[in-house]
């Protein structure tokens, strides 16, 4: 009888940790996937700002096209793939300091969506550019 308990005590427990992960997944997933205001233009240079750390936030980005551009990495105790990025369409590649600012010089990019990825390609952040 004791061990029925706590075989359903420990059930309870395991199937309610799995439905607020599976909340916690989907709320984030929604909220990163819509463009924020992390792009600044600073004497004529457009700054686009990531946060490096389990991926790169924001996922998405929208910033001018026409413009010289900066994509700033931001990293505060990143030990994981995401310090590895790569520009494919560019031939960047570039591994990030575990903490500090990186800038990486994208030019004056024309109207198109430039995608990047970490070194194992499991973390990926775009950033469309329009006029």
């Amino acid at each position: 009888m004791k061990s029925t308990v706590i075989a359903i005590i420990f059930a309870g427990v395991i199937i309610g940790g799995a439905i607020l992960l599976s909340l916690k997944g989907a709320s984030t997933s929604v909220a990163d996937s819509a463009p924020a205001n992390n792009v600044t233009i600073v004497d004529g240079k457009q700054i686009i700002d990531l946060s490096v750390k389990g991926g790169y936030h924001p996922k998405n980005s929208v910033a001018k096209a026409g413009i010289p551009t900066v994509l700033r990495f931001n990293t505060n105790g990143t030990f994981d793939c995401s310090s590895g990025v790569r520009i494919p369409s560019m031939g960047i590649s570039k591994n990030l300091p575990p903490s500090g600012t990186t800038e990486i010089d994208l030019g004056t990019p024309s109207i198109a969506t430039l995608q990047g990825v970490c070194a194992m390609g499991m973390y990926s952040f775009q950033v469309e550019f329009q006029s």
